[in-house]
Formats: C-alpha cells, structure tokens, sequence
C-alpha cells in the first residue's frame, strides 16, 4: 500500500475510534472519576488524557516509537509558545477589560475544563495528530489536510445553540479557527504549544470577562477577536521575513505537495534544517 494512504488510513481509523470511544464513555469515566477524587476538572483532564490513547497507538504505528512525542510537535520551544500567544492574544485581554465586566463567577473547575484542557488536548488531538500526520507525513497539501480536522472541529461545537442561524454561525467561527490553527501550527515549525497557547487565552480571556455566552459572541467581542487574528498573521508573516523564511503554506502545499523534496514533513528545533522527501 502506498505509504501516504497507510497512513491516511491509520489516521481515520484511529481517530474515528477516539472519537466514538470519546462520545460513548468519556462522561461515565469522568464521573467515576469524579467520585473517587473529587475535583472535576482534575477528572476531566484525566478522562481526556485516557481517551487520548487511541491517537498516540495510531502515531506510535506511523512512527518509530522515539518518534511519537516529535510527531505531535510536543518537544518544540513552549517558552516561544507562550510568548506568541500571549502577544496575539493582548487586544482581547485589553478590549475585553474595557468593555465587559469581569466574570466573578467563574470558577477553577471551569478555567481546568474550558481553558486549560480545551486548548490543550483540543490542539494535540486535532492539530497534532489529524492535521498534522496527515500534513507532515503524507503527500497531502494543507487544504486536503485541514479540512477534515477543521470539519469535525465544527461539528463538535455544534452543541452550544440550537438555533439554525446561530449554529451557522458558530460552525463558521469555529471551522475557520481550526484553519487558522493549523495553518500557525506549521508556520512556527510544527511547535504544537502555538496553538494551544493562542487557544487557550483566547478561551481564558473570553471567560474571564464574560464577553460571550458560545462561541460566536457579539459585536465588541468579535472585534478585538478579528485583532488578533490579524495579530497571529501579522506576526508570523513578520516572523518568517525576518528569519528569511519562505511560508510552509504556498502554492507547493496547498493542495498536493511536489514529488522534489521541498516540502519540510518532519523536524525539530526552530533553525532551518535539511529537508527529508514526504512519505
């Protein structure tokens, strides 16, 4: 079999296995959990860490077993991580300060859930593993390789409404979020922490200022949202020029990559390296 359709396999299979897994047993298992130690979000980032398990099986049959925790993009810089994220994210911590008032309600369990563990295993599930073996390791270009990601993304968040025009809403919001995370996801050389840190304080700030009850939001909140996504473009376009780096996402990746070789599939660290040719 060709290798990039054994491992579009792989990933299908093992994800769709995660996912049903996940949607059967993860509330069950979370509220043993809770039972026993008594701390909800504690439990919570337990019971994903659990149904995770699937995923690191299907990268550790794509890849040597040294080569799982590279694979997810985990041992790249978290201080780098941290600091994009947090720069992007200042308009929303600044703008949201302004014009919302703070959330006294909200609690530790909530901050473990919705911003600790969201960002967290939100990004290594969907960008780090569906995303990104499927980008890195097969032929497949960025579009073919976040959609299916970008889609199931959406689609998980369907929950927060049920009426139509405000689901619609939510879908686009959250498929384009997906986007955007995968595609700083390979700009910053593959650094899983880049898009877990932007996610998680965009999702921080959103609660700690109460600036929506979903993920859409309103009018004040979207817009200090837009600045920074424009932050998170600006700032990797500038990022790259500096370092006088071509794009990882261009018109050689888009869509299907070049048989030559040019196309960065796996690596470590933040210089240039040599390039090894795509699965």
């Amino acid at each position: 079999m060709n290798k990039s359709l054994k491992i579009l396999a792989i990933v299908v299979i093992t994800f769709t296995i995660y996912f049903v897994l996940d949607d059967l047993f993860f509330n069950d298992l979370r509220g043993w959990l809770h039972e026993i130690i008594n701390q909800l979000g504690i439990s919570h980032i337990i019971a994903y860490t659990v149904s995770g398990i699937p995923l690191v099986i299907g990268a550790a049959f794509i890849h040597k077993a040294d080569k799982v925790i590279d694979s997810f993009g985990l041992n790249r810089s978290f201080l780098q991580g941290v600091i994009f994220g947090l720069l992007c994210t200042l308009p929303m911590l600044v703008g949201y300060a302004l014009f919302f008032n703070l959330n006294i309600e909200l609690t530790f369990n909530t901050f473990l859930i919705s911003a600790v563990s969201a960002a967290f295993f939100e990004e290594l599930f969907f960008r780090g593993f569906l995303y990104g073996q499927l980008y890195r390791y097969t032929k497949l270009g960025f579009l073919p390789s976040v959609i299916i990601g970008a889609f199931l993304f959406a689609f998980i968040h369907l929950y927060q409404s049920d009426e139509l025009l405000r689901l619609i809403g939510i879908f686009l919001t959250t498929f384009l979020g997906a986007g955007l995370f995968s595609w700083t996801y390979s700009e910053w050389n593959h650094n899983i922490w880049v898009p877990i840190s932007l996610h998680f304080f965009m999702n921080f700030f959103w609660m700690l200022f109460s600036a929506g009850d979903d993920a859409l939001g309103g009018v004040y909140a979207n817009i200090f949202r837009a600045v920074t996504i424009i932050s998170v473009i600006g700032l990797t376009i500038a990022y790259k020029k500096k370092r006088d780096q071509k794009l990882e996402i261009n018109k050689d990746t888009i869509w299907i990559k070049k048989e030559d070789g040019s196309i960065t599939c796996a690596s470590s660290g933040t210089q240039p390296r040599p390039t090894p040719p795509c699965l």
